[in-house]
């Protein structure tokens, strides 16, 4: 499978193909990759690779610090990531196009970027103003049964949902809402689902969309479960709009 090289943006979260990424972006590192993305004409996408950190911080420290005050920050691209940036992160994201790329008055940027393909990191090259990654895109089988795991996730997806909102019916999506290709379906409940970056990492470097599916299902039984139990728990206002693939 060939490669392909592209910026690497490294965050705190697991995007999903499919899934809309709104960022602000104020680190001078990410400006940078911005302002090199704005060179690409209208009709090119404006590519780059999302990963979710393993180990390291987003946002480099921008002053001194406890325990020694006069600690210089750090700078440049592998800021807060370690002499091996490659180990900070997990080893399978997303690309994201980034549809739109607005700068405001003081330097920064509001992005929004959609996922696209699922990428495995190969190797990453911090030799420039940002980091840059070699990346292999991975393929989305289907595996066997999705088509009958989807809809049992569906099902168990909607009883998740009220269990968070409480049983409000009026306040949740309606079934012609929710999609019903397998795939879509895998990505969308696992960005939608209250879980931990561990859990959807998971979810998305599984090997095809039936495992993911499959997942997915204990996961949600596994939670419901629980918030049975647990009536009070955070988060609730994520169910009481409708769900979107975006």
């Amino acid at each position: 499978m060939t490669s392909v090289r592209l910026p690497l943006f490294p965050l705190n979260t697991v995007l999903f193909p499919g899934l809309v990424l709104p960022l602000n972006v104020f680190e001078e590192r990410y400006r940078a990759m911005m302002r090199e993305l704005l060179k690409t004409g209208d009709e090119e996408p404006r590519r780059f690779a999302v990963v979710a950190i393993r180990d390291g911080r987003e946002v480099a420290p921008t002053a001194p610090g406890l325990p020694d005050q006069t600690a210089l920050p750090e700078r440049g691209p592998t800021a807060g990531f370690g002499p091996d940036p490659a180990q900070a992160f997990h080893r399978v994201g997303c690309i994201a196009d980034a549809a739109t790329i607005r700068e405001r008055e003081d330097g920064s940027f509001e992005v929004l970027a959609t996922g696209t393909a699922r990428v495995r990191l190969l190797s990453v090259d911090a030799s420039g103003p940002y980091l840059v990654a070699e990346l292999e895109e991975l393929p989305e089988d289907a595996g066997e049964g999705a088509g009958a795991l989807a809809e049992g996730v569906l099902r168990a997806f909607r009883n998740y949902q009220k269990r968070l909102a409480g049983a409000r019916e009026r306040s949740l999506a309606s079934a012609a809402e929710l999609p019903d290709e397998p795939s879509v379906v895998s990505y969308l409940v696992a960005a939608a689902a209250v879980l931990d970056i561990p859990a959807k990492q998971r979810l998305l470097q599984a090997p095809d969309t039936a495992t993911r599916l499959a997942e997915e299902l204990k996961l949600l039984r596994a939670e419901t479960a629980v918030i049975r139990h647990l009536p009070s728990l955070p988060a609730v206002d994520l169910t009481r709009t409708p769900t979107s693939p975006n």
